[in-house]
């Protein structure tokens, strides 16, 4: 135990000492937060005699439970591990409603929708509503009543905030009884029947009290209404609440996280005890100073200062290129010296942005470069069509009431149910009130169903195959009866058509069967559960892998968690980051800039911050102006140079303009200015205006529409 304790500076000692009751730890970025989390559960274990069973560790994402459960599996050994309960909010939770389905209207194996299932019951919910889904976005209504369902509002509380927003309270009401109907709940069902449960039923409050007499919780800055309502809820009876923090890293506002949660936890617990990890353990003393002075700035965090060991290292690099093109083919050049000169290996190098489109430029030039690249949060491994048809299978024979990856699979590969005959049969469900795979059985039996001919026939055989293979179910491991799905449907060679990209989609489905194989070890009768739910609660940063032999490309979101050598953050200028849309309130902007602090501790040695002169994006081509974050950042941390004079074009216009020192001008999107100067740039004129709305401007007359007033 010495040993352990040994390791840790006196913050992190403090932490990991500090007595039962409610524990604030305030963890800047890289101040070693897992390894204070780890010891804790090692300190309680070893020294304070608490048994493992009682401990929950609670993470973020299934890579830091991963990594939680590999380092406590060095400190303590397998036989300590494997009885600590270490997983995301959303796996626990998983654990506790399958155990207790006795308790709820859904049976233990339920199916967890993803957001493409999501997306799919709406659409049923607004054909069945007669509403279009022209009119009405199905994946903004999905976003609707996910952030209702982070804030503990069900259907029936569901208040239209607008009259618009009255199809959204009907979808919701009639989602919310499909999900029932299918025996499936969605993420957010997770968390927030979860909640019901243990505010429902005093004696599963109770056991689960007991079991967990310790709770640490990882990230906590990133919990929303229904987590920290789970987290009080299960500390209720002994009060150890342990949670580790930063309101500085809080990035997800737009998916219900509440930074604010930090605070409520010290007014909701007068006795908790707070300790600040300062000590930085990433990045060098100069990257840490400029992320410092564009943190500080936010009003809402408590104050801390990051420092470090390590050397001063290099200034921050800061460049303005001409625009996008210019921007990106920097980046490759930079990338190429820094590998060839400096020694970095090309996993080593990460590029960031705000918003997915940038990545379009970028890929262009890696791609005209012949340089590759790793993007981070493109099309996912479990949301290729392919892998989403065979989990379908599966999911139907774990849980045939699962409708809608029963429509999913109903006809592929094609077998005659075409969609007349499926229209029929979720009708004739409906009336009679059963789930899909029910009223297919009912077509043995009621010879006047309205469905007939080849397409009754179709379904008849597609059912009996379904329930050979649900028979089969439990008696085989995920790997072969993934197998003999493909066989006896005939996916297989579905799949296998003799094209490339047949081949590249058999590839994948031999990747799934070598997930599948790692489940081998599991008893036949829990095997498929655990696998379907592992696959489900998969996310995008699980998906990187550590050592990617290429440099990353990621939006400053996907960043979070990660660490690169070397990290170049593109696209830093005034409607980018900060984002137009994040401009409007002061707690809008005080997460992007948060986003930008996220970004800048993502890097241990180098740091590249670019902003262009103009940029075409979001349909625009318009003149930029560099982000007000750059200017948080003090010159004497920074080096850099213009690569963006713009280039010598031929002269077509004439010496003078017609534009003049204090004329006062019209510009349809920034309202009345003067202009304060104007100079001929090639065949165009760039104007520099100081307007009333926005302040200074430099506009491009040909493309900015703009009049004498």
């Amino acid at each position: 135990m010495d040993d352990i304790l040994a390791v840790l500076n006196p913050a992190q000692r403090e932490a990991v000492e500090a007595p039962d009751g409610h524990v604030l730890v305030v963890a800047g970025p890289g101040s070693g937060k897992t390894r204070v989390l780890t010891h804790r559960v090692g300190y309680l274990t070893e020294r304070s005699g608490i048994s493992p069973y009682r401990i929950m560790a609670v993470t973020f994402t299934n890579r830091a439970a991963r990594e939680m459960k590999e380092r406590l599996h060095g400190l303590l050994g397998y036989q300590i591990l494997r009885e600590i309960t270490i997983g995301t909010f959303h796996a626990i939770c998983v654990r506790i409603l399958r155990r207790e389905a006795d308790h709820l209207p859904y049976d233990r194996d339920f199916a967890i929708y993803d957001q493409g299932d999501q997306v799919s019951l709406i659409r049923q919910c607004l054909r069945e509503l007669n509403l279009d889904d022209s009119d009405f976005s199905p994946r903004s209504i999905q976003n609707s009543i996910s952030r209702a369902k982070s804030q503990m509002i069900g259907p029936t509380e569901y208040v239209p905030a607008r009259y618009e927003h009255e199809a959204v309270a009907r979808v919701y009401r009639r989602y919310q009884r499909l999900l029932l109907e299918n025996n499936a709940l969605d993420f957010d069902d997770l968390l927030m029947v979860t909640v019901q449960l243990l505010r429902g039923n005093k004696e599963v409050l109770d056991k689960y009290q007991r079991q967990y007499q310790h709770i640490l919780v990882d990230e906590f800055q990133d919990t929303n209404v229904s987590q920290y309502a789970i987290l009080k809820l299960l500390a209720g009876g002994h009060g150890n609440l342990f949670v580790v923090g930063d309101e500085d890293q809080s990035i997800y506002a737009w998916r219900g996280a509440d930074f604010r949660n930090v605070e409520r936890f010290r007014g909701d617990y007068k006795d908790v005890k707070v300790i600040l990890l300062e000590q930085n353990y990433r990045s060098t003393q100069t990257i840490l100073d400029a992320a410092h002075n564009v943190i500080s700035r936010n009003v809402q965090r408590v104050p801390k200062k990051l420092w470090t060991e390590n050397d001063p290292g290099s200034p921050v690099t800061s460049l303005e290129a001409y625009d996008e093109q210019e921007e990106a083919q920097y980046v490759l050049d930079e990338i190429e010296r820094l590998i060839a000169e400096d020694g970095y290996s090309s996993g080593n190098l990460a590029v960031m942005y705000r918003t997915n489109a940038q990545s379009r430029a970028l890929e262009e030039v890696f791609v005209r470069g012949g340089v590759p690249y790793k993007l981070v949060g493109a099309t996912r491994f479990y949301e290729r069509r392919e892998i989403k048809d065979a989990l379908a299978y599966l999911r139907v024979i774990h849980n045939p009431r699962d409708g809608v990856s029963l429509r999913r699979i109903i006809n592929v590969p094609r077998r005659s149910i075409g969609r007349k005959t499926i229209d029929q049969l979720e009708l004739w469900a409906e009336s009679q009130g059963v789930s899909l795979f029910e009223a297919m059985q009912m077509l043995r039996q009621h010879e006047d169903a309205p469905v007939g001919g080849r397409g009754r026939t179709s379904l008849l055989g597609f059912l009996e195959l379904l329930e050979e293979l649900i028979a089969v179910r439990r008696e085989l491991g995920v790997l072969e009866l993934l197998d003999l799905v493909l066989d006896l449907t005939g996916y297989g060679s579905y799949v296998r058509d003799g094209s490339d990209e047949g081949e590249e989609r058999w590839e994948n489905i031999n990747e799934l069967r070598g997930v599948a194989r790692e489940y081998s070890s599991l008893p036949l009768e829990e095997s498929l559960t655990t696998f379907l739910e592992e696959v489900a609660l998969v996310s995008e940063v699980d998906n990187l892998e550590e050592q990617a032999q290429a440099p990353c490309l990621l939006t400053l979101h996907m960043a979070k968690g990660l660490e690169f050598p070397v990290v170049f953050i593109v696209g830093l200028e005034e409607g980018v980051l900060p984002h137009q849309r994040s401009m409007e309130t002061p707690e809008e902007l005080e997460e992007e800039r948060r986003l930008f602090y996220v970004g800048i501790t993502r890097a241990k040695d180098r740091l590249f911050l670019l902003h262009t002169f103009r940029r075409a994006l979001f349909g625009r081509d318009e003149l930029s102006e560099p982000s007000r974050f750059l200017a948080d950042i003090p010159s004497e941390l920074l080096q850099g140079q213009e690569l963006g004079e713009p280039p010598s074009l031929p002269t077509a216009a004439s010496d003078t303009t017609r534009f003049q020192d204090g004329d006062r001008v019209r510009h349809p999107q920034f309202g009345k200015g003067v202009v304060l100067n104007s100079k001929a740039l090639g065949d165009d004129e760039e104007v520099t205006v100081i307007f009333r709305s926005v302040g200074i401007k430099r506009c491009l007359v040909g493309l900015a529409g703009m009049e004498k007033a």
